[in-house]
C-alpha cells in the first residue's frame, strides 16, 4: 500500500501541473533572476541551482506529511481512534476529489485553503528574501525549503492524504511522492516553459487530469464509507 501511496501521489503532483505553472511561477521567475548570470553559468551549473531549490521544496513537503501523519497516528494510539482514521480517509477522499474538480476548472472551492496559508506565508515570505541572492546550491536548497510553504490548495489537500495514513514514514513518502511529481513541470519552466503552458492549458488535458484525480477520490471515499458503515 505504501508503495501504492507514493505512485499515486507522483500521478497527483504529476496531473497538478497546469495549477503548479500558475501558483509558482512567479516564484521560480524570482529564483532565476536571484542566479548568478547566465554567462557565468554552464547549463550542468544552472540545472544543480534548479534541482538543489527543488529538492529544498520536496524536503519540506515530505517534513510536512511526516509532521500530520505522526500527529494522527499518535491520537489514534493514544485513544485507539479507529473511526477518527476511517473519517480522516474519507477526508481525504473528498479533498482528492475537490482538487479534481479545481484542476478541470469545474469549481475553485480550494482556493479558501490557499487564503487560509496566507498569513504564515507573510512571515515566512522576508526569510526566503533575505537568503537572496542565491550564490550557492546549498542557499537555493534552503530557499527552496522556505518555498515549499507557499499556499497552495493541492499541496494541502494531499496533506490530508498524509493525515489519514496515520503512518510517519507512508506521510512523508506521500508528501515526497507529490513533489517528485511537481518536478517535471517546475524544472522545464523556463525554455519550455511556453509550449508546456500549452499542453497543461488545453481544456482536453485539465478534464482528463482532473477526472482521473476525480475516481481515484471516489474509491478513497468509498474504501472509507465501508469501513464506517
Amino acid at each position: 500500500m505504501t508503495d501504492y501511496n507514493f505512485y499515486a501521489a507522483m500521478l497527483v503532483g504529476l496531473l497538478g501541473g497546469a495549477h503548479c505553472l500558475g501558483m509558482c511561477g512567479g516564484v521560480v521567475g524570482a529564483f532565476s533572476q536571484a542566479l548568478p548570470s547566465q554567462g557565468v553559468l554552464s547549463l550542468q551549473q544552472r540545472l544543480a541551482f534548479v534541482l538543489a531549490y527543488n529538492l529544498g521544496r520536496i524536503s519540506s513537503y515530505t517534513l510536512m506529511g511526516v509532521a500530520v501523519a505522526a500527529a494522527s497516528s499518535a491520537l489514534v494510539l493514544m485513544f485507539a481512534l479507529d473511526p477518527l482514521l476511517s473519517a480522516l480517509q474519507l477526508l481525504a477522499g473528498i479533498m482528492l476529489i475537490l482538487m479534481g474538480l479545481y484542476v478541470a476548472r469545474l469549481a475553485h472551492w480550494l482556493l479558501w485553503l490557499e487564503r487560509a496559508g496566507k498569513p504564515l506565508w507573510n512571515k515566512i515570505a522576508p526569510v526566503a528574501q533575505r537568503l537572496m541572492p542565491l550564490h550557492t546550491p546549498g542557499k537555493a536548497f534552503l530557499a527552496g525549503t522556505l518555498w515549499g510553504w507557499l499556499p497552495c490548495g493541492l499541496v494541502y489537500s494531499t496533506l490530508t492524504w498524509a493525515l489519514a495514513a496515520a503512518d510517519p514514514v507512508q506521510g512523508g513518502l506521500i508528501m515526497a511522492g507529490f513533489g517528485l511529481g511537481t518536478l517535471p513541470t517546475l524544472v522545464a519552466m523556463g525554455a519550455a516553459a511556453t509550449q508546456l503552458k500549452r499542453l497543461l492549458d488545453n481544456k482536453k488535458v485539465k478534464i482528463f487530469s482532473g477526472f482521473v484525480l476525480i475516481a481515484y477520490g471516489a474509491q478513497m471515499s468509498y474504501i472509507a464509507l465501508n469501513q464506517v458503515l
